[in-house]
């Protein structure tokens, strides 16, 4: 047919180094703004504070539109790579899928939790870049390298200046606007997400600088010794929660033969007269969209109220017409998800045996939730229990239920 190209084998092409993610921005990030660009690095100086190397973050808004991020925590190597023979630092920045966070099994990774898992973050930034430098303090020396041209381009790795003690790494971006919607980044939203950081990373100091005009830098600084339920205080503003705030958190021990080291959670909800946000995260990482830690804890959350009712027969209705647990094989389904390479473990199984006894231990707390209509398990009269004729009883949504998963990544 006239106009149709010729289908043969030189209509096949192959992507090397960076260009699927510059011939395809969407699959890896997203393209509204460069903020998820500059999220890439970072979650990787978060990661270094997970991993209890880094005390400080501070990120930089700058008059040009580009950011930098700034940690203290080991810094990225600098030597050859004993395979590949380029420096790790230009393997980090220029190579899909390269990263220190594999081989977690062996012993061999750079972290034994983190939220990167694929190596893909910060060679997506550098692709999307028009520049990007980075700056890393390491063995006593300053080095220091650049790349531009979406990383097509490599500046050589050089020693600078000594720095004595100090370690750490500092990664500035010029975003390439012609990928984005809009080439600034939303200070509101990176706002949230550095004090989601602060809040996860208790005792870590965040600080958002933002150059002005005049040459000068607006600051702002996030630091939460007191973790997610001072945050979770702070989001209720002046609002007293009916009930104390509920906080906990649980981690596997080497004992544990279902989990591995360190896995876990920590969370903190309560109920409120008016809403206010609720948030989840899994190795530092914002889960807007939930997922089995979620599920896990609500089912636990379920079951513990439901317990409670039952020991102190505070349910003024025939007890047919309560909803008996989650449907079991739902459950299971759950509880089967294993978080090794990815996925997640059943919290509600890790947390299980904790839920029920704190509270019958907190008898009062729960006697006031009932008094205030805060009825954790209310009939509602537009479902049914299929084939049973029998109304279907649900628990609410708290009001205002953060968690961090600790769940974290072997």
């Amino acid at each position: 047919m006239a106009g149709i190209e010729q289908y043969n084998e030189s209509s096949f092409r192959v992507l090397k180094g960076l260009e699927p993610v510059r011939e395809r921005p969407g699959m890896y990030t997203r393209t509204d703004s460069p903020a998820h660009i500059i999220q890439e690095v970072i979650d990787n100086s978060a990661d270094e504070a997970l991993a209890g190397f880094a005390k400080e973050i501070r990120v930089t808004l700058y008059l040009d539109d580009s950011v930098s991020v700034a940690d203290n925590g080991r810094g990225i190597p600098v030597g050859l790579h004993p395979e590949e023979g380029v420096p790790v630092v230009v393997l980090a920045f220029t190579r899909l899928h390269a990263g220190g966070k594999f081989d977690k099994r062996s012993g061999n990774s750079a972290y034994a939790f983190s939220g990167g898992l694929h190596g893909v973050g910060v060679s997506v930034t550098n692709a999307l870049s028009t520049r990007l430098e980075v700056e890393i303090r390491r063995e006593g020396k300053l080095w220091r390298t650049e790349f531009a041209n979406g990383g097509e381009t490599i500046g050589e790795l050089r020693a600078v200046d000594t720095c004595g003690r100090q370690t750490g790494t500092r990664v500035r971006v010029w975003p390439d606007a012609k990928y984005f919607e809009s080439p600034k980044v939303p200070i509101a939203e990176l706002e949230r997400l550095l004090r989601s950081k602060a809040v996860l990373l208790p005792g870590v100091s965040v600080r958002l600088d933002v150059e002005q005009l005049d040459g000068s830098l607006q600051s702002k600084s996030w630091k939460y010794p007191g973790g997610i339920s001072a945050y979770l205080s702070e989001l209720a503003g002046g609002q007293e929660p009916i009930a104390p705030i509920f906080a906990g958190e649980k981690y596997a021990t080497e004992n544990d033969s279902a989990f591995a080291p360190g896995e876990g959670a920590a969370w903190a909800l309560a109920w409120f007269e008016q809403s206010i946000p609720s948030e989840s995260y899994v190795n530092l990482i914002p889960t807007v969209s939930g997922g089995t830690h979620e599920s896990g804890l609500r089912a636990g959350l379920f079951e513990a109220l439901k317990s409670f009712i039952d020991h102190h027969a505070l349910l003024p209705i025939h007890p047919q017409r309560v909803l008996r647990q989650p449907h079991p094989h739902r459950f299971r389904r759950h509880a089967r998800i294993r978080f090794a390479r990815g996925a997640f473990r059943g919290i509600e199984i890790l947390h299980r045996p904790s839920r029920p006894l704190a509270t019958r231990r907190q008898a009062a707390t729960g006697r006031r939730l009932r008094a205030d209509g805060i009825h954790p398990l209310r009939p509602n009269p537009r479902s049914s229990i299929p084939g049973t004729g029998q109304r279907k009883t649900q628990l609410p949504r708290s009001r205002a239920a953060h968690l961090r998963a600790g769940a974290r990544s072997l």
